[in-house]
């Protein structure tokens, strides 16, 4: 709270005495008047760091959220710095320049045209980072709001082990992070008819983690009704680092490295967790693991007593169908596992001679023989009989796309299809001058999670102004907003009366897709063979995901 008086403070020194005048506009929301401003280059008014729930402190830390606060005079809505508690890692240097590190940190913010229209669609945007690190605010939507006429909605939830720590106990149940995620759903419900949108047409996006993000939450009863339609970006439910396959295993990890005893008491595990530090909490961002997992994420929750996120596997809930069907705009780009060619010299001796570090984590075997035998296979389908190497770097891609993003997509689709759901699917894969060739090549192609920044303002690091973008990327960026605009306005992205390309929704086979690049076309089945491979691992192979059960591990202190 004494933040939320500083910040008011503030703004009204700043209103009286040092800062140049700008046009504000001020909405009553349920927790009292919020003052936004105009941006003097889009046009748009900008409502940041919005408190819409409070992140619980002390030994209550990893619990749901607590209810928003609330103030009588203008909140001054005007901090764009505000990120959750994280890791620094090499990737994301840039952005944390010019950033407040706040344990209560859940703020939302709002993008709204300047307009006196009412009940305007509505996007919720879920940042990615692998549930370890970013924010809301690591990509803006000035432009997306300014074309498309709609209201857009950014927020922070918790992220690493304050927001995935999962022990299955009544002060650690699990999921936080997700139920921050349902209370800023629950707060745009209640609130975004005051800035001039509809709460009964609310799409939700999200990319990478915001897209296993955005799944989750088509497949949680704690989240129906809060939206109406759903754009996946570059991650699934289904993907290995979306759900955790044994989360009192993964409580070990960090806690292994501070020595602590009885590391097999889901209790001592507890105590060890509620007293660390913050530091200590933060101290690994655990973004680079070899079998593409995070660690801490999302987990099947035991029943505490309490609200419970999700419950059943995603495979068990996709398979049976037993959830709310929406309309959902679906894929991803064409290389994504580019997002490991930094690590490739890293990575690429040690995946020769230890390859089985590297197969997904939610696979089982039953014999070491067993594994091997798969692990061959896996590496012979990618590699051949060659080596990790400068001369198999698009395998090495290949490999990483399929594993962390491709085939958990794809996957995810076909059950939703089968279902009964309406899912239009994409690939995007424009390159242009500005896209570096993939090292030790003359290829070209599109990075993890470009779609979004196409979508977007600017680069995920800009380094370049919008204006000052090539002609053709500003175009196809226009088209992007087209089509994702098209979207969220009528649960379609190529509506009857568009001059776009028609995209009619996908069959149980991934065709037909929609090929975004520079031409956008309708095109057939997409990776088919290395779907196929997977399909045969998986069904024979698959390990479902464990519920943090502490009844199991027998606590030291009744021995």
């Amino acid at each position: 709270m004494v933040r939320w008086l500083v910040s008011l403070f503030c703004a009204a020194l700043c209103s009286t005495v040092l800062c140049v005048e700008r046009e504000t506009r001020i909405v009553e929301i349920s927790q009292g008047p919020v003052r936004g401003y105009k941006d003097p280059e889009y046009g748009i008014f900008t409502f940041f760091g919005i408190p819409y729930a409070t992140a619980p402190t002390g030994l209550d830390r990893y619990k749901a959220p607590l209810p928003e606060p609330s103030w009588v005079t203008p909140f001054d809505a005007d901090n764009d710095r505000i990120i959750c508690p994280q890791a620094s890692i090499p990737l994301f240097e840039p952005f944390y320049k010019n950033v407040d590190m706040w344990q209560n940190c859940l703020i939302a913010n709002v993008y709204v045209p300047d307009t006196t229209e009412k009940n305007l669609p509505v996007l919720v945007v879920i940042h990615g980072g692998g549930f370890q690190v970013g924010s809301g605010n690591l990509l803006q939507a000035k432009s997306l709001v300014k074309s498309q006429n709609i209201i857009t909605v950014t927020f922070n939830y918790r992220l690493g082990v304050l927001g995935f720590l999962c022990l299955g106990t009544s002060n650690v149940p699990g999921n936080a992070g997700m139920k921050d995620q349902v209370a800023l759903l629950r707060w745009v419900k209640k609130n975004i008819a005051n800035f001039g949108g509809n709460p009964d047409d609310v799409t939700i996006s999200g990319y990478s983690a915001g897209s296993a993000s955005v799944e989750l939450l088509m497949l949680s009863p704690l989240a129906k009704g809060l939206f109406n339609k759903a754009i996946a970006e570059s991650g699934s439910a289904l993907g290995s680092f979306a759900v955790q396959t044994d989360p009192l295993e993964n409580a070990k990890v960090l806690a292994g490295r501070h020595n602590i005893e009885h590391l097999d008491d889901a209790y001592a595990l507890e105590e060890f967790y509620k007293n660390a530090s913050l530091e200590t909490l933060i101290s690994d961002s655990f973004f680079f693991v070899k079998d593409s997992t995070t660690y801490f994420s999302p987990c099947l929750e035991s029943d505490v007593g309490q609200e419970i996120f999700l419950a059943e596997s995603p495979y068990n809930i996709l398979k049976s169908g037993n959830y709310e069907k929406l309309p959902l705009l679906a894929g991803f780009a064409d290389s994504e596992g580019l997002m490991r060619a930094d690590i490739f010299d890293q990575w690429k001796n040690d995946m020769n001679d230890n390859f089985s570090e590297y197969i997904p984590h939610n696979l089982q075997f039953k014999s070491k023989l067993e594994k091997e035998s798969v692990v061959k296979e896996i590496k012979e389908f990618y590699f051949g009989n060659k080596k990790v190497g400068d001369d198999t770097i698009l395998a090495y891609v290949n490999f990483f796309s399929d594993v962390v993003f491709h085939y958990p997509a794809l996957k995810a689709v076909e059950y939703h299809v089968k279902a009964g759901n309406k899912v239009y699917l994409y690939e995007y894969n424009y390159v242009d001058e500005l896209t570096p060739v993939i090292p030790h090549t003359e290829v070209k192609g599109a990075n993890h999670c470009t779609q979004t920044l196409a979508v977007f303002d600017g680069l995920l690091f800009p380094n370049i102004a919008e204006n000052d973008l090539p002609e053709n990327y500003k175009k196809h960026k226009a088209i992007m907003r087209q089509l994702w605009g098209n979207f969220i306005k009528t649960g379609a992205p190529v509506p009857e009366s568009s001059s776009l390309p028609s995209w009619p929704p996908t069959g149980e086979n991934a065709s037909p897709h929609m090929s975004l690049g520079q031409k956008i076309e309708l095109r057939g089945s997409l990776i088919t063979d290395r779907v196929r491979m997977w399909d045969k691992i998986y069904k024979q192979h698959y390990r479902k995901p464990e519920k943090a059960n502490p009844l199991a591990y027998i606590r030291h202190s009744e021995l």
